[in-house]
């Protein structure tokens, strides 16, 4: 019996259309990230205002709000990297 080897290798050039999507995928994430920041700033604002009118149930808010925002700013962040290690991580399985 003949095993056939079946391989990989992502060109993302490949298809046509590709730089378009990239484009896309970059100005997405770029979106991401500035909506990230206004999370921040506004979590910031109303944590602040929280802490000072002694209202706990705003300041756990804005500081959920403002811990949510930098968390998915990390992910947005190296969501790249982590497929790529996935990815890398997968061809290695034999």
């Amino acid at each position: 019996m003949l095993r056939a080897d079946v391989h990989l290798t992502p060109t993302p050039t490949a298809l046509p259309g590709s730089a378009a999507l990239q484009q896309l995928v970059n100005g997405l994430a770029g979106w991401a990230l500035l909506l990230c920041l206004a999370a921040m700033i506004i979590g910031a604002v109303l944590w602040a205002f929280g802490s000072h009118s002694q209202n706990m149930h705003q300041s756990m808010a804005g500081r959920r709000s403002l811990v949510t925002a930098v968390l998915a700013a990390i992910v947005i962040g190296s969501a790249p990297s982590l497929v790529n290690f996935f990815f890398h991580t997968g061809l290695a399985v034999h």
